[in-house]
């Protein structure tokens, strides 16, 4: 069992949570991930390790409610715990001094951006981040990648703050500058990642994306996470989660994340129906996040 320690509401949806997990805080490095079952009656779901305090033995994780699990997971409160967390799972992300590394993140994908970006500069990179979210109100983690980053670059889809641009603007304007960048990381919805590998192939840049394809077991043995990386079978939980952006049939790895949708929210609207108050406590959470900006 495993002790939730904080909660906190970071945007519309979004929400940070710190857990006790003693040795997965130890062993964490950055780029891996956790697979958690709030209880026996759960289902399995990975959540990126968004932070961790070895000393205090906790992790952070940040997610986004998209369905049952991350919704009941909102719903619980500081004392509550969570039944299972296996962890840390994946291989780490590969950090060293490349020059000068330029980090894009989209949506809730900034929240395993962070940590990366953060020991791409402990490394001694200098970091250029982009991050962007649909509006003001969706963007996260601004403050926290503002101070690993030499300079940052904020987009919005609607021009409500930062630049009115696609991520993939300001990186292509910085690639033409002639600036000299030796590595690029892009985590977000599959088709922004999908769009800066586009957009740095010509340059041959080097691109690493972090998949979030559907994932069961975690250790490669029900092949629920198989990706074609390369016009090969690779499994995001023990192969990645980062591929080659150049590499990866984004296409695929939509049309298999679509596979399971109608189920998903039959799951999820039952799941409201039965936990009615509950429900009722997230929508006054995210008022008051809301009047609070």
């Amino acid at each position: 069992m495993h002790k939730i320690l904080k909660t906190e509401v970071l945007g519309p949806d979004v929400y940070r949570m710190v857990v006790e997990a003693e040795k997965i805080a130890k062993k964490r490095k950055a780029g891996q991930f956790i697979i958690l079952r709030i209880d026996e009656f759960g289902e399995r779901i990975p959540l990126t390790i968004a932070g961790a305090d070895p000393e205090a033995g906790t992790i952070t994780l940040i997610f986004q409610t998209v369905g049952k699990t991350t919704e009941h997971l909102a719903t619980l409160k500081v004392g509550d715990h969570i039944s299972d967390l296996v962890g840390p799972l994946g291989k780490p992300t590969h950090i060293e001094n490349f020059g000068t590394a330029i980090c894009v993140g989209g949506g809730i994908g900034i929240a395993p951006l962070h940590p990366i970006t953060k020991a791409l500069k402990e490394a001694g990179n200098r970091i250029i981040s982009i991050i962007g979210a649909r509006s003001k109100d969706l963007l996260i983690l601004e403050d926290e990648m503002h101070e690993v980053s030499d300079e940052l670059i904020v987009c919005t889809d609607d021009g409500s703050y930062g630049e009115k641009a696609l991520v993939t603007e300001p990186l292509k304007r910085i690639l033409d500058s002639g600036t000299q960048v030796n590595v690029c990381v892009a985590i977000g919805p599959p088709i922004m990642m999908k769009f800066v590998a586009k957009t740095t192939e010509p340059y041959e840049l080097q691109t690493l994306v972090s998949l979030n394809s559907i994932m069961i077991d975690g250790t490669g043995m029900c092949g629920g996470c198989r990706v074609d990386v390369g016009g090969e079978t690779r499994f995001t939980c023990v192969d990645g989660p980062e591929f080659d952006g150049h590499k990866v049939d984004f296409d695929l790895l939509m049309k298999r994340l679509d596979a399971y949708k109608e189920h998903e929210r039959a799951s999820y609207e039952r799941w409201r129906e039965e936990h009615t108050e509950e429900c009722k406590l997230l929508e006054e959470m995210q008022k008051v996040q809301q009047d609070g900006n």
